[in-house]
């Protein structure tokens, strides 16, 4: 146990963390329909939990900065399995929103891991290390869906509910203690007591010394509008796949299974050789061209293999992104700050996955199954234009 290296201890952690989210994911909206949820209250079940992060990540990520990366993440994991508990056993709808809720307000675990890397990381491989984090969350939904898939059963009409929630706690239980056991602090001591000692920012004073530094400020925009998308992508899918393939959670749970896979190739591994051929800003360009042609070919594809090869395309996109852009971040947080910061990040990353899923809905429900799919290719092209403002990005014409 002691011979395991702090990037591979952070990186475990997260891994079996995100399996037990991934076994919830395929089921959730078939989850809300069994209390006759409509679409768009469906798309509201996946942004609660979002909302609550959007409040509790900084206050998580600034208590990393003076008590220690580990102390969150285990109090967080904690929350979480009993959140997956409540969840395997609700009742009714607002049990559920209940449940989700409260695994919201515990997700300090994501902030708290990046700002573990960056503490452990030269700048040099800091896309790298972060890509670890998109790793864990593409391996999670590799075996995760597919486990809750198989778990929750192919019958959209009547999935099976508590073998799921008992498995993702038991997964959350597992990360626990293998956290406990196996991670060392990464903020020492001393550095911790100097951390103490300084005045205590609020969020709003952090958010605020973020958004006078410019290129954190167009980072923490970027990242916004890719989760933006994102989340509307993941939250109407599985909507879109019942009506154009008659899928259930089975189903759905194989295509994010495949999709994991490729992100967790792309951020495991192929991340380090991009981000030194061409830089963390040229990636964030790369990633919004694909997502955006992703986005555009899931409403036109008649069959199987279309669809796998949009999903590629948005594996790509968001698998470079992601770790870029977090990078990105990082690097311009001061020191002292940087688990405040990253955790206006996740903040910001909440934000979008509350107004994603929510905006998405409406898409669905006013102009039909594929209307979120196009108007999320639609910000990916501004997207696209933002991305060239970051300083140091080669553009294709003159400069004003």
């Amino acid at each position: 146990m002691n011979r395991i290296s702090p990037l591979a201890a952070i990186f475990l952690t997260v891994f079996v963390d995100l399996v037990g989210f991934g076994v919830i994911v395929p089921l959730l909206p078939f989850y809300a329909e069994h209390f006759q949820a409509s679409p768009q209250t469906v798309t509201l079940l996946m942004a609660i939990y979002s909302f609550m992060q959007f409040f509790s990540a900084p206050l998580w990520g600034r208590l990393s900065d003076r008590r220690g990366r580990k102390p969150v993440l285990l109090a967080s994991l904690f929350g979480i399995a009993l959140s997956y508990l409540w969840l395997a056993f609700a009742g009714s709808l607002w049990a559920l929103f209940a449940a989700r809720g409260l695994a919201g307000i515990m997700a300090g675990n994501i902030a708290a891991a990046q700002a573990y890397i960056a503490d452990v990381t030269p700048a040099e491989k800091r896309a790298q290390g972060m890509g670890l984090i998109g790793a864990a969350f593409g391996l999670g939904f590799i075996l995760g869906p597919a486990i809750g898939g198989l778990l929750a059963g192919a019958d959209p009409a009547h999935p099976k509910f508590l073998g799921p929630g008992l498995m993702a706690a038991g997964l959350s239980c597992a990360a626990l203690l293998f956290a406990a056991a196996t991670l060392k602090e990464s903020l020492d001591p001393e550095r911790r007591a100097k951390i103490t000692m300084r005045p205590r920012p609020s969020r709003l004073a952090v958010l605020a010394a973020g958004f006078n530094d410019r290129e954190l400020r167009l980072s923490i925009a970027l990242l916004f509008l890719v989760t933006f998308v994102f989340a509307g992508m993941e939250s109407t899918f599985a909507l879109w796949s019942e009506r154009a393939f008659g899928w259930g959670a089975a189903q759905n749970g194989y295509v994010f299974a495949y999709t994991g896979i490729l992100a967790a190739l792309v951020q495991g591994g192929l991340i380090r050789h991009l981000a030194r051929r061409f830089g963390e800003n040229l990636l964030v360009l790369q990633g919004a061209v694909a997502l955006a042609l992703g986005l555009l070919a899931i409403p036109f594809a008649r069959s199987l293999l279309p669809l796998l090869v949009a999903m590629a395309l948005l594996a790509y996109g968001a698998g470079v992104s992601n770790p870029s852009l977090a990078s990105l971040i990082s690097l311009k947080s001061p020191a002292e700050e940087r688990g405040s910061t990253l955790g206006v990040s996740q903040s910001a990353a909440s934000l979008a996955r509350i107004l994603g899923p929510a905006l998405a809905g409406l898409a669905f429900a006013l102009f039909g199954r594929s209307g979120p799919f196009l108007a999320g290719a639609a910000i990916m092209l501004g997207v696209l234009l933002l991305a060239l403002r970051l300083p140091g990005t080669p553009r294709p014409v003159a400069s004003e």
